[in-house]
């Protein structure tokens, strides 16, 4: 399997140069931005966190068994409404495994047979100058009557600044899912195209969610 370092820096870089055409272009961000709609948590945060929280959600510390999943390749920036990349953002996901539980007590545990042990189901990135975040993952899979769906938390310093989730375009639960749909148009903006990764031979896929953070109080009265 290849490194996951150099996956990310991979990722990193191409985001970048791919995004450095609206840098260029005058009045690109003159509008304001539609901020990332909030979700709900869900009650299964993790009541006890893994002992490895990095970004690698695939494996935990140093073993060599890999999590079962499709891994996918996450990743995105962070900006707040005015386009602007938000720099030392710590962004938290958390998500199913394989077989549909969370590491929660209430819900399989840490260590459960219900669990694949394997998956870290949690993991943290802190954004750098350019707002850009990246986590290596499972494509999520359903969730009792719910559709796919990774769960996303953003704070700014000690400030939460965002809670929500992501979906995956095309997948014939989300029409049934009553919290995407109670959300209306603005769900369009969690909606993530995961596609497959150029060059893999394994069948790994990608999935960008650029998330837009709204004004804080200080954003107001600059």
């Amino acid at each position: 399997m290849s490194n996951p370092n150099l996956r990310r820096r991979r990722f990193l870089k191409d985001a970048t140069l791919s995004s450095a055409g609206l840098l260029t272009i005058p009045g690109a961000f003159a509008e304001l931005l539609s901020a990332t709609p909030p979700m709900s948590e869900g009650p299964f945060y993790p009541d006890r966190l893994p002992l490895d929280t990095d970004n690698d959600l695939l494996r935990i510390n140093d073993s060599i068994t890999p999590a079962v999943g499709t891994i996918t390749h996450l990743h995105g920036k962070v900006t707040d409404i005015k386009g602007n990349p938000v720099p030392n953002a710590r962004v938290e996901i958390w998500q199913v495994d394989a077989k549909g539980a969370y590491i929660h007590s209430h819900d399989g545990g840490l260590s459960g047979p219900s669990r694949d042990s394997h998956f870290q189901g949690f993991g943290r990135f802190l954004t750098g100058r350019d707002g850009r975040y990246y986590f290596r993952t499972i494509k999520p899979v359903p969730y009792g009557p719910r559709t796919p769906h990774i769960h996303f938390q953003v704070y700014r310093g000690d400030e939460k600044a965002l809670t929500t989730q992501c979906f995956i375009k095309g997948d014939k639960g989300n029409a049934r899912d009553g919290l995407l749909r109670r959300l209306g148009e603005p769900a369009k903006h969690l909606i993530v195209n995961f596609s497959p990764l150029t060059g893999s031979q394994t069948g790994e896929l990608s999935a960008k969610f650029d998330i837009i953070l709204g004004l804080t109080p200080a954003d107001a009265h600059e």
